[in-house]
């Protein structure tokens, strides 16, 4: 399959996974503090980009950190304030943030690979058509996400990976990914 097989449009919605697809992952740590949070390498300019390209942009991402104790809901709520603001002042747009605080442990219907963020964001917008909606993520839990939602599926990683028949594209960052929409 290529992006040009798509036909992506105004109907389709964009799912982004955060850490490591929008700011940089802590080695063994988690982005705590707003001043953790750095942004990769030209996502903002992807960002940009996706506004026209996408009707919906939502961000879905497993926070067990808070179920760890490890931060607290405020300190989560201000990083995704900051990172919207960042965002949005430099033209970029993310319709809306779901998280999930629960450990991996406690299998949460909310934590990917469950599907019950895109539940959510297919109830805040009804308009969101999980066979219309690509995943963009890091991990096997964000594949496996869009595959058990229906999504097309997009692993951001410079090395090459055994797929699974879990992903559909592959890019090094969402910058790549940005720039093979344009091509």
């Amino acid at each position: 399959m290529t992006l040009k097989d798509l036909n992506i449009d105004t109907s389709w919605t964009l799912f982004l996974d955060r850490d490591g697809v929008i700011n940089k992952k802590l080695d063994n740590d988690y982005v705590k503090h707003w001043m953790e949070f750095a942004f990769v390498d030209g996502v903002v300019h992807a960002l940009k980009k996706f506004n026209s390209l996408f009707g919906k942009i939502v961000v879905v991402t497993n926070q067990q950190g808070i179920g760890k104790g490890i931060y607290r809901l405020e300190d989560l709520e201000l990083i995704h304030k900051n990172m919207l603001y960042e965002i949005n002042y430099f033209g970029g747009r993310i319709d809306k943030v779901y998280f999930s605080p629960y450990l991996a442990s406690e299998n949460h219907p909310t934590r990917k690979p469950g599907i019950g963020m895109a539940l959510k964001a297919q109830k805040d917008f009804p308009e969101i058509d999980f066979s219309k909606s690509i995943i963009v993520g890091d991990s096997k839990s964000d594949m496996e996400f869009g595959r058990n939602a229906g999504m097309k599926t997009v692993y951001i990683s410079a090395e090459t990976t055994n797929n699974d028949g879990l992903v559909d594209i592959q890019a090094r960052s969402l910058k790549h990914f940005a720039d093979l929409l344009g091509s």
